[in-house]
């Protein structure tokens, strides 16, 4: 399963059934999960923590040493869970010890070509990023967040639960779960109405997102009164709750 072409350094931990392409580099301190397969090409440094049933295409960089100039070698990681999609041209760096140590990729994820995920990031689960899309350090992006082509996202921004981003987008706030974004600099659109239908939300709760989204676009509330509003709303919608938690943690200020 692993092609004779391949450098495998020592010091790496394999399940036996991982496929490992031609020319493909695996480092130190790197260990890969059942039924994970490597693409021809792809580089691989440790320490890496890879899961179960990922697929890399060819020429991934997965592992390598953060673009911090902080960074001075610590023994920072990489993790990657289970189910994911990565495809040709991705580069996802190790975290820094000032960003707590780990860079961090969920499970069921798809990730498109040439997308880069700097240090320290935090992705959840289901989420897609489209050709392209770019992560600086410290980001955070919610379970079933979508990323269209070319999206760049500022440091130290956090990027909501089933939020939406159109192509081109440029994030320099925080976007709130469920909301759509587009533009440079990017501006809310509504709700990612699509998205949510298909994730089986009712029309009820749709109902009660879109006046949501009015409480803290439309309504002329400072952010602290639509907190406020929003959470007297979460008695009748407990999806809402996920609105009060992202605008209340919101260090950058929330896109608006």
């Amino acid at each position: 399963m692993i092609d004779p072409r391949a450098i495998i350094e020592s010091g790496v931990s394999l399940a036996p059934d991982v496929v490992i392409g031609p020319y493909a580099i695996v480092g130190p301190d790197v260990e890969i999960g059942a039924g994970t397969r490597i693409g021809p090409h792809t580089v691989i440094r440790g320490p890496t923590r890879i899961g179960c049933n990922n697929q890399i295409f060819q020429f991934s960089s997965l592992g390598d040493a953060p673009q911090d100039k902080k960074y001075n070698g610590e023994p920072t990681e990489l993790v990657i869970g289970d189910g994911n999609t990565i495809r040709e041209y991705c580069t996802i760096n190790r975290g820094t010890v000032q960003g707590g140590g780990v860079t961090r990729i969920g499970n069921d994820n798809w990730i498109m070509a040439y997308v880069h995920i700097a240090h320290d990031c935090q992705v959840g689960d289901h989420s897609i990023f489209a050709n392209a899309a770019s992560l600086a350090g410290h980001v955070n992006v919610g379970d079933w967040a979508i990323l269209g082509g070319f999206t760049l996202v500022h440091q130290f921004c956090t990027l909501g639960a089933h939020c939406f981003t159109a192509f081109g987008s440029v994030v320099g706030q925080d976007v709130p779960p469920y909301v759509l974004i587009s533009g440079h600099m990017a501006r809310p659109h509504g709700l990612n109405t699509e998205g949510l239908r298909r994730r089986g939300f009712s029309s009820e709760t749709l109902r009660q997102l879109r006046q949501a989204y009015k409480v803290i676009y439309r309504s002329g509330f400072t952010l602290e009164q639509a907190i406020e509003r929003l959470h007297e709303m979460t008695v009748e919608c407990p999806e809402v709750g996920l609105l009060v938690d992202a605008l209340s943690k919101s260090t950058r200020g929330i896109i608006r």
